[in-house]
C-alpha cells in the first residue's frame, strides 16, 4: 500500500517528529491539531471557543490539501483539560458538520502540547 505524506503550509507545522496527515490508500489520518495560527505561529487561545475553531480550521486546511472535507471525516478523537469545557466544545465543533457527524471519544487530560485545552485528531476516507 503506498503512503503519502499530506503537508500544507494552510495548517501549523508539526511541532515534533510526525507529519501533518498520511494517506493510506484512501484513508487520511491525520495528527492531532491545536490552536497554532499558521500564520503567525502564534496560539489563539482567548477562550476555549477561539481554541477549538482554530483547530478545527487547521484540520480543514489539512482535509483541503488531501482533496476532501468534513463529509469524509469517519473518526474524531477528542482530548481536553477539563470536563468541563465539553459542551462549548462541542457547540463549536458540531458547526463543521453537516449534520454528518463521525464516531468519536472525548478524553480528558492532565496536559497537551504547549498547554492548550483542547486537542482534536482525525480519521477521513476517501
Amino acid at each position: 500500500m503506498d503512503k503519502i505524506i499530506i503537508n500544507t503550509v494552510e495548517a501549523p507545522s508539526p511541532i515534533g517528529p510526525y507529519n501533518q496527515a498520511i494517506l493510506a490508500g484512501d484513508t487520511l489520518y491525520i495528527s492531532g491539531q491545536i490552536c497554532i495560527d499558521p500564520k503567525s505561529g502564534e496560539l489563539k487561545k482567548r477562550d476555549i471557543q477561539e481554541e477549538t475553531h482554530q483547530s478545527m480550521q487547521n484540520l480543514k486546511a489539512i482535509l483541503t490539501a488531501a482533496s476532501m472535507n468534513f463529509s469524509h471525516v469517519v473518526k474524531t478523537t477528542i482530548f481536553i483539560t477539563d470536563m468541563n469545557l465539553f459542551s462549548e466544545i462541542n457547540e463549536i465543533y458540531g458547526k463543521y458538520f453537516d449534520g454528518d457527524f463521525p464516531a468519536r471519544e472525548t478524553v480528558a487530560v492532565l496536559a497537551l502540547p504547549k498547554f492548550v485545552n483542547v486537542e482534536i485528531s482525525m480519521i477521513a476516507v476517501k
